[in-house]
């Protein structure tokens, strides 16, 4: 219990009547943390807002946010902390809360483990028989609904795979179902939009703010099979190469190992094993 709190209070648990729980009314954040630093705090703040923002939901005091981050991580040498921001308890019924009360918890765990040879030589992935659905008012911002991701990862178990590739209904690529993705197709770096659906992740706004020459766009399952290089950007897990997908192959490149560098640069380093 030391390591979460509940607006501001040492617990584990919230009402049962918390809109978050009932209705996935809400919005998270997982920060990662270096000591009493977030590097990437801004970014998380920048994305937080706009999600309560679009939800209408009063956006917590960022002051007292990071205050909080610093007390459930403190001690610890590496973090991530993981926000979390409902609009708070209310009846039962869809209906909007006329004055919101929104509930904040915040709660500090150890990093994920990433095995060396995932950093060095790559991800085996898969394609997802999941479609993510369309909602823009939803693309982008980290609401607390992932069932799609929960059922994209329920399709495999091989220990081997270490993420899946998610599309929409038309067929574009989107994402992995916990990271954002980039790609060089013929010599240009693109990442696939997320205003239809997909979450704008932190780290990948730090990669196109790194490469100004990427482009934010389409990107098909032909295309993203004719790349030379691709690699997967998460806010808690770095800049991870892809090796394979199904059949295909692809090499590490150069700006993978370019913003891997840039990715310790900013204070960060992954807990290895192997």
């Amino acid at each position: 219990m030391d390591r979460m709190l509940v607006n501001g209070v040492p617990a584990e648990q919230i009402s049962v009547l918390d809109r978050g729980f009932a209705y996935g009314d809400g919005l998270f954040e997982s920060v990662r943390f270096i000591g009493e630093e977030a590097p990437l705090w801004s970014r998380h703040m920048q994305r937080l807002a706009e999600g309560c923002r679009r939800l209408r939901i009063p956006l917590p005091d960022v002051s007292q946010l990071w205050a909080e981050a610093i007390e459930v991580s403190r001690h610890l040498a590496h973090s991530v902390v993981r926000i979390t921001v409902t609009r708070g308890v209310g009846e039962r019924g869809y209906a909007s809360l006329p004055r919101p009360r929104p509930t904040r918890v915040l709660a500090a765990f150890a990093p994920p483990v990433v095995v060396s040879e995932s950093l060095d030589q790559g991800l085996a992935l898969r394609m997802c028989e999941l479609r993510l659905a369309e909602q823009p008012r939803l693309a982008g911002i980290k609401h607390l609904n992932r069932l799609e991701q929960v059922l994209a990862r329920a399709e495999w178990s091989d220990p081997a795979i270490a993420e899946g590739i998610l599309r929409d209904g038309q067929g574009r690529v989107i994402s992995a179902t916990m990271a954002n993705l980039f790609a060089r197709i013929d010599g240009q770096l693109l990442t696939p939009a997320v205003d239809r659906c997909g979450v704008a992740g932190v780290a990948r706004a730090e990669v196109l703010a790194t490469c100004p020459q990427a482009r934010v766009g389409e990107i098909t399952l032909e295309a993203l099979l004719c790349a030379s290089e691709v690699f997967l950007s998460s806010s808690v897990r770095g800049i991870l190469p892809v090796r394979s997908l199904g059949e295909r192959t692809f090499q590490v490149g150069s700006l993978t190992r370019t913003l891997q560098r840039h990715w310790r640069n900013l204070g960060f380093w992954m807990e290895q094993a192997g």
